[in-house]
C-alpha cells in the first residue's frame, strides 16, 4: 500500500504543475512493461512455481522467470506498467498476475507472454452492472443494504484505476480468486475471461483491505486488516469470518493437508490443525512483519519477512527454523525449487540453500 499512497500524491501534484508538462502523458494501463537487463535485480513483489519454472513479478510492470532454479532469469513481454505485486500458477503453464490500477493478466505459455483480462477502468462499473442485477433478483437482503452496496461500488468506479489487487490465487486453470483494497473481491470459473464480484459475499461490514487469499487442502482462506480472517463457505457461496486470536494486520496464509498459518505484523503467526476453528500462537523469533509464504513437499513451509529473515518448517508450521541473512534485504515472496530457496524482494531476486 506504500507505493499505492505514493502514487496518489504524484495524481494529486500533477494538478497544481502545468498541462503542458503531461501533454506527452501515457497513461500505465496504456504502455508496455520497458524490457531491462537488471529487471530481477529492481523490486519484485510476487514469486512463485510454474511447473519447474520460476516466475516473479514486481515494479512498471516487469515480470522474469528462470528455468535453472534462479541461475539467471529472462525478461517477459507484459502488456502494461502499473506495479504488479502477487502472481498465480494452477499449472505449469496457466498463470494470473495482479497489481496496482486494478490490473489482472494472464500468461498461458508458463509466463513468457501475458495479457490482459481486467483493469481498474472496468472494475467499478462491473461491480455496479453485476450489483445492480442481483439487487433487481432480490438477492442483496433489504433495499437499504442494497443501495448500501451500489453506492460503494459507484464510488470505487468513481476513483477509476485507483485502485490495486493485492492478491491472486487460482485452484485450477478454470477457478479461481483476486482480492485487494477495500474487500475488493472477484472470482472466475472459465480462467478470467469473465470475472464476478463477490463484494457482497464477505464478512467485511468495514470494507477492510484484502490482502491475501489462499486455497489450503480443500479450503480457502482470505487475510486482511485488523485481524481480519475468512473462510470460504461453499454450499453458500460465501466468505465467513474465523475469530483469531490476532487484531493487527494478516498479510498471509500458507499451509499443508493438515495445517494452515496465518500470518502477518510484529513476526505474529498461528496455527490451525482444525480447519480454523482453534489457534495456537507460533514462536516465530522475529518482531518484523512477516510478508510471503510458501509451502513446498508434504509438510514444508517457508516464511521470509520485511527485514530479510527466511524461517523455514518441516512440519507442516509447528517449529521453525530462522535463516539470518548476512546482508539483509526486505523481502516480500519466497519459493522453494528443488534444493534452492529463491527469495524476492527490494533488490530483486536471490537463490539461499536452507533445507
Amino acid at each position: 500500500m506504500f507505493l499505492h499512497s505514493i502514487r496518489r500524491a504524484l495524481v494529486a501534484l500533477a494538478f497544481m504543475l502545468p498541462a503542458v508538462a503531461f501533454a506527452d502523458f501515457t497513461d500505465v494501463l496504456d504502455t508496455p512493461a520497458s524490457t531491462s537487463p537488471l529487471a530481477s535485480r529492481g523490486l519484485l513483489n510476487g514469486l512463485v512455481l510454474a511447473g519447474k519454472r520460476l516466475v516473479a513479478v514486481g515494479q512498471r510492470g516487469q515480470i522474469v522467470y528462470s528455468d535453472d532454479a534462479g541461475a539467471s532469469w529472462r525478461q517477459a513481454s507484459v502488456p502494461v506498467a502499473s506495479d504488479l505485486v502477487a502472481v498465480s500458477f494452477p499449472t505449469p503453464q496457466q498463470g494470473w498476475a495482479v497489481g496496482h490500477d486494478g490490473v489482472v493478466l494472464h500468461s498461458s505459455d508458463g509466463g513468457t507472454t501475458w495479457i490482459r483480462q481486467l483493469d481498474g477502468r472496468r472494475v467499478g462499473p462491473l461491480m455496479m452492472e453485476q450489483l445492480r442485477a442481483r439487487a433487481a433478483r432480490g438477492e442483496l437482503g433489504s433495499t437499504a443494504d442494497a443501495a448500501a452496496l451500489i453506492e460503494e461500488a459507484a464510488r470505487i468506479a468513481a476513483q477509476g484505476a485507483e485502485n490495486p489487487f493485492l492478491d491472486v490465487w487460482f485452484a485450477d486453470e478454470h477457478n479461481g480468486f483476486i482480492v485487494g483494497a477495500f474487500n475488493l473481491i472477484f472470482r472466475t470459473t472459465d480462467g478470467g475471461k469473465t470475472w464476478v464480484s463477490w463484494f457482497d459475499r464477505t464478512e467485511n461490514p468495514d470494507r477492510l483491505h484484502l490482502y491475501a487469499v489462499r486455497g489450503v487442502g480443500t479450503d480457502v482462506y482470505i487475510a486482511g486488516e485488523q485481524g481480519l480472517l475468512l473462510k470460504l463457505d461453499r454450499g453458500a457461496e460465501r466468505f465467513h469470518v474465523l475469530a483469531t486470536p490476532y487484531k493487527g494486520t494478516y498479510f498471509g496464509v500458507v499451509g499443508s493437508s493438515d495445517a494452515v498459518l496465518v500470518y502477518g505484523l510484529r513476526g505474529n503467526a498461528y496455527r490451525s490443525i482444525d480447519g480454523g476453528a482453534h489457534w495456537q500462537a507460533i514462536d516465530t523469533g522475529i518482531q518484523e512483519g512477516l510478508t510471503g509464504s510458501a509451502a513446498f513437499g508434504a509438510q514444508g513451509l517457508a516464511l521470509v519477512s520485511q527485514a530479510g529473515s527466511l524461517l523455514v518448517s518441516r512440519d507442516s508450521g509447528a517449529h521453525f527454523t530462522l535463516y539470518r541473512q548476512a546482508k539483509p534485504v526486505p523481502a516480500s515472496a519466497v519459493a522453494v525449487a528443488g534444493d534452492a530457496t529463491v527469495i524476492a524482494g527490494a533488490l530483486g531476486v536471490k537463490t539461499q540453500a536452507s533445507h
